[in-house]
């Protein structure tokens, strides 16, 4: 198997069990209907954890453009295969998301609720709200990326890393994950995403594709820094793409919060204007 269909097919299985938890947990008539956060939680944790076990020999199972993204800007990974790693990555995620669909096929009719539905395929917000949204993920992402490389700077009994990585997610998504529901990871958003639009859901609504940009940003800034962090504070190898790469994420977070505070007295003025007009 190539490195590249090996992302291809571990992202896959990280999105059949991680969508299909999120499922299990949402749709109308599963057993496992109601579950609550701490069970999409572990069983995120133990979708990457399959997934790494499945591929790692083979590709170094990074199943995130983040990571792939992060290891490149710190010379640990070749820049020649980034494209090839994101498309595989995206195509796996896609993959993942229909065989989840199928899966749960009667399901989808007998829930109601459109955003339901989305949910098993994407995150949201739980407040929507642009800046602080996109903080979230690149805050979630900055820990999930310097926490795969310190984890990758002690040695463990072999074979136990995955599992290691994985709890690593489940820390993420327990601590983090109740903002934006953790994407962390743009290829487990963007793909699920796509074949949610793509795919003949029962009363499935729209994909919310205005939200859809803050899932792939957030994480590939907020990796992109947290293994450059990794690289300048605790290795010592300083670098002057730390700094560019943060001054570009400061700038990126202070327009956030610029446009969010605009589009908020928008709306104050907006309402006021109303309630005049009554």
């Amino acid at each position: 198997m190539s490195a590249y269909l090996a992302e291809c097919v571990g992202t896959m299985i990280l999105i059949i069990l991680g969508g299909g938890v999120c499922a299990g947990v949402s749709l109308k008539h599963s057993f496992a209907k109601g579950s609550d956060w701490i069970v999409i939680g572990f069983g995120w944790g133990l979708a990457v954890t399959m997934g790494v076990y499945a591929v790692g020999s083979i590709s170094g199972a990074h199943l995130n453009p983040a990571v792939t993204l992060s290891f490149a800007l710190i010379g640990q990974f070749a820049w020649a295969k980034v494209p090839g790693y994101l498309l595989a990555q995206l195509i796996g995620g896609f993959l993942g998301a229909c065989i989840v669909y199928l899966h749960y096929l009667p399901h989808w009719r007998a829930t109601r609720e459109p955003e339901v539905k989305l949910s098993v395929f994407s995150t949201g917000p739980a407040i929507p709200q642009t800046f602080s949204n996109l903080l979230s993920e690149i805050i979630g992402t900055f820990v999930l990326v310097l926490g795969l490389l310190t984890i990758g700077a002690n040695k463990f009994t072999e074979g136990l890393n995955p599992l290691i990585v994985g709890f690593l997610i489940i820390s993420i998504g327990l601590s983090l994950g109740g903002t934006t529901g953790y994407a962390i990871n743009p290829a487990r958003d963007l793909g699920p995403r796509l074949a949610h639009a793509l795919l003949p859901i029962a009363g499935k609504g729209c994909s919310n594709w205005p939200y859809a940009w803050i899932p792939v940003v957030g994480p590939l800034l907020g990796g992109s820094f947290g293994a450059l962090f990794y690289q300048n504070v605790f290795l010592r190898k300083t670098s002057l793409l730390f700094w560019i790469v943060g001054c570009l994420l400061l700038i990126i977070i202070i327009a956030a919060y610029v446009i969010e505070k605009k589009r908020g007295t928008r709306m104050d003025t907006a309402k006021n204007s109303h309630s005049h007009s009554l």
